[in-house]
């Protein structure tokens, strides 16, 4: 079985502002791995889920890992959702350049403990993300299983991605992973860090997600503006 949540990493890792080193530190870290192997680092989330024209994960372009940002941005917005805060219509200002990681008691994965199976759902939220839109036809998968062929995954891990891309959504799968309200906030977390929702039918795939997982409006708009800040140029 492959490394479901190195696979996470590589979706996320060189996109979400966050943890570890200084901004310039962690930036010449993922510039190198980039030049080193383009499609071994967060390069494969361009590759995979950024085939649309403007579409991308981040614009701080400081390194994070997959889990540790889902975790830490859901966990953001669950904080303010749960003392009442009214959400911005807009972030004021971007996610800070040091991401606290939530407390181990605080329900949310962190990396060291979240399982696999669960990691895996995560990747599989975000992939349903990406093609909600319909955007991801035949042709397109084959240019992304050509690119995947020469970045670094594992036989497994590529065979893995090939299958997702080819078979229908299980969105009953996914919901029913939301095993607490936690988990759930995750996987709307890592949904939306994977698209912009910027036609109707990506808006209506969050807006039917957030209620099937049975998460709050005002929870869902914490969420929003929490990975939107995420998402601001440096």
């Amino acid at each position: 079985m492959f490394d479901a949540k190195k696979l996470l990493d590589q979706f996320l890792g060189s996109q979400v502002p966050g943890a570890g080193g200084t901004v310039r530190d962690r930036a010449d870290q993922v510039t190198k791995l980039a030049k080193d192997n383009p499609l071994a680092t967060g390069a494969i989330a361009a590759v995979l889920l950024g085939t649309k024209s403007g579409r991308k994960l981040a614009g701080n372009a400081v390194a994070l890992g997959g889990l540790a940002a889902i975790a830490g941005l859901g966990y953001q917005a669950y904080m303010k959702y749960q003392a009442g805060q009214a959400p911005a219509a807009e972030p004021a200002t971007p996610a800070p350049a040091q991401l606290p990681a939530p407390p181990a008691d605080s329900g949310f994965v962190v990396p060291e403990a979240v399982s696999d199976d669960f990691a895996l759902v995560l990747v599989r939220a975000m992939i349903a993300a990406a093609r909600a839109d319909g955007h991801i036809d035949e042709s397109e998968r084959g240019r992304i299983m050509d690119k995947l062929s020469v970045s670094g995954l594992s036989a497994e891990a590529a065979a893995f991605l090939e299958s997702e891309l080819v078979n229908p959504v299980d969105l009953d799968a996914i919901i029913a992973a939301g095993k607490t309200e936690e988990n759930r906030v995750e996987i709307y977390t890592a949904s939306r860090l994977a698209i912009e929702p910027e036609s109707r039918a990506e808006r209506g795939y969050l807006d039917l997600l957030a209620g099937r997982l049975g998460l709050a409006d005002a929870l869902v708009d914490h969420i929003e503006v929490t990975v939107s800040a995420a998402k601001l140029p440096a």
